[in-house]
């Protein structure tokens, strides 16, 4: 397989996440004939805004989980963070609607996503700090 199994296999499950949200976006686009920008629509700015928001993230966390990975760390872990990283990226997707009236469990799930997410940010950047702090 690899020196890094876990890395490719999490890093190609989100490549495939990433490409979802880019297609979602292209086709907005071109259903709504708008070439740059949102053109005001607000579903496309969510679309947008859910594929920004991934690419902000997901570079490092891939970055750090390969670290991780290099670093020995129990292949049960990274499943762990790996797995729970794709479930909230896919739940923060997926409670984003522009025109959707407020749902309390929409907002829930962004709440839990973007805490989710924030949390493994500071787990794994913990983890790896953590040999030169003790």
């Amino acid at each position: 397989m690899g020196v890094i199994p876990v890395t490719i296999l999490y890093a190609g499950l989100y490549g495939l996440l990433m490409a979802f949200l880019s297609i979602r976006v292209s086709f907005s686009r071109a259903r709504l004939d708008v070439e740059f920008g949102d053109a005001g629509h607000a579903d496309l700015q969510t679309k947008i805004r859910v594929f920004g928001n991934y690419t902000e993230y997901m570079p490092m966390m891939v970055v750090m989980f390969l670290v991780l990975e290099l670093a020995h760390t129990r292949a049960v872990l990274l499943h762990a963070i790996g797995s729970s990283l794709l479930f909230l990226r896919i739940l923060h997707a997926v409670s984003l609607k522009a025109d959707a009236r407020p749902v309390a469990w929409r907002r829930m799930a962004r709440f839990v996503s973007a805490l989710g997410t924030l949390l493994i940010l500071i787990g794994m950047s913990l983890l790896l700090v953590k040999p030169y702090i003790l």
